[in-house]
């Protein structure tokens, strides 16, 4: 993570995402920028709570851990989301890790002056309860996705996510294949399985296997056989 320190960038981003109305004045001069690189972890699950975050720009991976130490992606998120929303209302750790897929800003502030000044500030309660219902709703896809559809389905939604960048000259359309053990647990399933999954879309010409990761080659072919990109 690191902090930004430019105020006028700050300032173009609240405007851009209507943020000005959000935070009570009090709470303006303890907002920040923040950027992080791709694959940076912006928080992990069973952290404590120091800051709630506002994703203003990229794209942020979402999942949950099981005492087990299995892994579930739960959803994909890109502008306008907000981190850390239902730990700060309920006052409890995060309940789930968040992993930056690409390059990803976040306006963030201490929870501190979050209940300083927000705690009764009616059109901050009013935001993070239009996000926090969109949430559960996209929970409830997201598990009924993972129980209901094939293997295939979910892994075309997940290269879908995971290989495209908010901005078309960065896209490069490849995945990393360093731990599909991980890609495996994210979706589900068994490593065999994947692999099975993984040979049967490249002799269907929709990817292209290398060392250290895959290409997407066909994304309408793989939008197709996702139907929609449930993750997101």
């Amino acid at each position: 993570m690191k902090e930004i320190k430019d105020r006028e960038q700050l300032k173009q981003y609240m405007q851009a995402n209507h943020l000005e109305s959000v935070f009570p004045e009090q709470i303006i001069p303890h907002l920040s920028l923040y950027g992080f690189a791709q694959e940076e972890l912006i928080c992990s699950q069973g952290e404590p709570l120091q800051y709630l975050y506002v994703l203003v720009k990229g794209k942020i991976k979402i999942y949950t851990t099981s005492p087990e130490g299995k892994t579930l992606i739960l959803s994909f998120k890109t502008p306008l989301e907000v981190i850390g929303d239902i730990e700060y209302v309920r006052g409890i750790d995060f309940i789930n890790t968040v992993e930056a897929v690409s390059s990803v800003l976040m306006i963030g502030v201490h929870h501190r002056w979050l209940k300083k000044y927000g705690s009764e500030y009616a059109p901050l309660l009013t935001f993070l309860l239009d996000i926090i219902t969109q949430k559960f709703h996209s929970k409830s896809n997201s598990l009924s996705f993972n129980l209901l559809y094939p293997v295939e389905v979910r892994l075309a939604s997940y290269l879908l996510s995971v290989s495209f960048d908010e901005s078309d000259s960065l896209y490069t359309g490849q995945v990393s294949t360093v731990s599909l053990t991980d890609t495996a647990n994210l979706l589900g399933t068994s490593y065999r399985h994947l692999n099975r999954v993984i040979k049967q879309f490249c002799a269907e010409g929709l990817i292209e296997r290398s060392k250290g990761f895959i290409l997407v080659k066909d994304r309408e072919g793989l939008r197709t056989l996702a139907g929609h990109n449930i993750y997101e």
